[in-house]
């Protein structure tokens, strides 16, 4: 039997329970987790619903969610059992996992874009994840090897890693003066700091309601640190930019911040929609064709992203951001900081 920490019920304490273990299958691969990172995306999932905006909510079981599940997906492991068809990584090794799984046929997935295949399959959602002993990978071309980047970190860039970079991506080219404006400083907006600066650019401006958190995006590394909690937000973000800017990446992604995002925006900027908080983002149609702009939503990213992201921390240019590690047991804990705003970076959750 395997021990996790799951959501039993919606909204109530994580329980500790035990999970059937099982042998691999085929081309499936069985590792035991070293180190879980817990993401805003936990708390989601702990809560069982998304406001979707609109007065709509979407429930995780009407999604195929089955409780009880342990979530994670931020995970390092070592591989314990291979199955009779498995290649490519030996018993003791130590990887990353690419949670985003898809169907795994469709033509999203034979292209590498599982995080993008309309029948999800991810670990931690559709399967337990890292609050467990053990997760079951289906093929080896899902696990990254982390070299000797710490595992605390590494655990990360599966995660906070790849989404910041897929967002950025999508908002070059850009000059590395160009002013990019994030908005939000916490674990994905402080990543998304750290992988400006690996990827060469220079002026960045941070965003964030919370004074530590903003004192937290400075020491890593961005050039100003606007209050969001100001009435004029907007003013002050555009003062603090030297004035409209090409690119806003919007962390937390409630109706206030995307539409002060949007707003902020220069004729041809991009905002990108990265957090799940939920709201509505009002559109005026005939202004989007006189001052030209595309908002995108950005889900994650690929499992060649995440190789990427891990041949930059590996040739250390990628920063890590700051980490809180706490004890697998932990878990409850973990969630309720994370909900009450008490962590600056990521926690991750170690095995004894």
């Amino acid at each position: 039997m395997m021990e996790a920490w799951a959501v039993v019920k919606n909204g109530a304490p994580l329980e500790r329970i035990e999970i059937p273990d099982r042998d691999p299958q085929g081309t499936e691969i069985v590792l035991a987790v070293t180190h879980g990172g817990v993401c805003h995306s936990d708390l989601h999932f702990w809560k069982g619903s998304y406001n979707m905006g609109g007065g709509k909510i979407m429930l995780l079981a009407e999604r195929g969610v089955k409780l009880p599940r342990a979530p994670g997906h931020e995970i390092v492991g070592r591989v314990t059992k291979v199955g009779p068809q498995a290649s490519g990584v030996a018993i003791g090794d130590l990887r990353i996992v690419f949670p985003w799984l898809g169907c795994g046929v469709c033509q999203r997935c034979q292209d590498g874009e599982d995080n993008l295949c309309d029948k999800p399959s991810a670990i931690g959602v559709m399967h337990h994840g890292g609050f467990g002993e053990q997760v079951v990978v289906p093929h080896s071309r899902f696990l990254v090897d982390p070299g000797d980047i710490d595992p605390a970190f590494a655990a990360t860039l599966a995660c906070s890693g790849i989404t910041v970079y897929s967002a950025i991506k999508k908002i070059m080219p850009l000059a590395a003066d160009e002013p990019v404006v994030l908005i939000g400083a916490g674990g994905l907006g402080l990543a998304a700091i750290s992988m400006l600066i690996a990827l060469g650019h220079q002026n960045i401006v941070s965003v964030d309601i919370h004074a530590d958190q903003r004192a937290a995006a400075l020491e890593m590394g961005a050039t100003k640190a606007v209050d969001g909690s100001q009435k004029d937000v907007g003013a002050l973000l555009l003062e603090a930019a030297g004035g409209p800017v090409k690119a806003v990446i919007d962390f937390v992604n409630v109706s206030l911040t995307a539409q002060v995002g949007l707003d902020c925006l220069a004729k041809g900027g991009k905002l990108i929609l990265i957090g799940v908080s939920g709201g509505d983002l009002m559109l005026s149609l005939a202004g989007m064709v006189f001052k030209p702009r595309t908002v995108q939503g950005s889900g994650t990213g690929t499992v060649s992203d995440l190789r990427a992201v891990v041949a930059l921390a590996q040739s250390g240019k990628l920063r890590s951001i700051p980490l809180t590690i706490l004890p697998k047991d932990a878990a409850n804990s973990a969630l309720q900081m994370l909900e009450n705003g008490q962590v600056r970076g990521r926690i991750v959750l170690a095995a004894a």
